[in-house]
C-alpha cells in the first residue's frame, strides 16, 4: 500500500516562502510520477506542477511558473514543492499524488492513483 504524507505548510507574508514535502511509503517510488495539485475554498482541485520519476522533466501551471520549483529526493521517497514570491491567491490545501503508471497527461488528477491528506498554505497580504 502507498501512503503519502504531506508537511511544510503553514501562514506566510506575501512574496514569502515555504518548501512544502511529501514523505512516500513504498518500494517502488523511484518509479512513480508526482504531482502536486492544490484546491481553493470554493474552487475545484488544480494542478501545481509534476516531475518525471528520474526527475529529468518537471511541469508547471502557468499561475506558477517561475515563482515554484518541483524536485525529488528518490533516496529519501520525497517530493518538495519550493514556493517563492507566495501570493495571496496562492493559499490553498496542497496535495500530493503519485503516477505508478508515469502518463502524459500529467495535468490531470484523474491519472493520480495516490493522494496525500492535504497541507494547508495561507498567504496573508
Amino acid at each position: 500500500q502507498v501512503q503519502l504524507v504531506e508537511s511544510g505548510g503553514g501562514l506566510v507574508q506575501a512574496g514569502g516562502s515555504l518548501r512544502l514535502s511529501c514523505a512516500v511509503s513504498g518500494r517502488t517510488f523511484s518509479r512513480y510520477a508526482m504531482g502536486w495539485f492544490r484546491q481553493a475554498p470554493g474552487k475545484e482541485r488544480e494542478f501545481v506542477a509534476a516531475i518525471s520519476w528520474s526527475g529529468g522533466n518537471t511541469y508547471y501551471a502557468d499561475s506558477v511558473k517561475g515563482r515554484f520549483t518541483v524536485s525529488r529526493d528518490n533516496t529519501k521517497n520525497s517530493v518538495y514543492l519550493h514556493m517563492n514570491r507566495l501570493k495571496p491567491e496562492d493559499t490553498a490545501v496542497y496535495y500530493c499524488a503519485a503516477d505508478p503508471s508515469g502518463t502524459p497527461k500529467f495535468w490531470a488528477e484523474g491519472e493520480y492513483d495516490y493522494w496525500g491528506q492535504g497541507t494547508q498554505v495561507t498567504v496573508s497580504s
